[in-house]
């Protein structure tokens, strides 16, 4: 049941950052006058999709906490990295057509692989 709650964490975690990057990139650039950049900001709130994506990052804080209970942090922790690395950079890719690079694919590698090496340790 506890790696469900790192699933959970994860999911949810990705779900929002995909959500937020489609949409932010809508409204364009970030101004540079710090008024103008508070305004643009809260702007976001409005958006419904970038609201979702703010309460799936509440409901992943409750899948890390109850993840918490079943598992030290140094193991979970880079367990949670891994995926997120990993299933926001594959979906990124597919959904938001970022690109696809063999160095990006080396690099999600050596990360699933440094998660392996830490969760032996653990």
């Amino acid at each position: 049941m506890g790696y469900l709650y790192i699933f959970g964490t994860v999911l949810f975690t990705v779900y929002g950052q995909l959500i937020l990057k489609w949409r932010i990139v809508k409204y364009g650039a970030l101004p540079e006058e710090f008024s103008e950049k508070l305004i643009f900001l809260f702007k976001f709130l409005y958006d419904p999709y970038i609201f979702s994506g703010f309460f799936a990052a509440f409901i992943a804080s409750f899948f890390w906490m109850a993840a918490m209970t079943k598992f030290d942090v140094s193991h979970a922790y880079p367990i949670i990295v891994g995926g997120l690395a990993v299933l926001t950079s594959v979906f990124a890719i597919v959904f938001l057509k970022e690109p696809f690079t063999f160095l990006k694919m080396g690099g999600l590698l050596l990360i699933v692989v440094g998660v392996f090496v830490l969760s032996k340790g653990s």
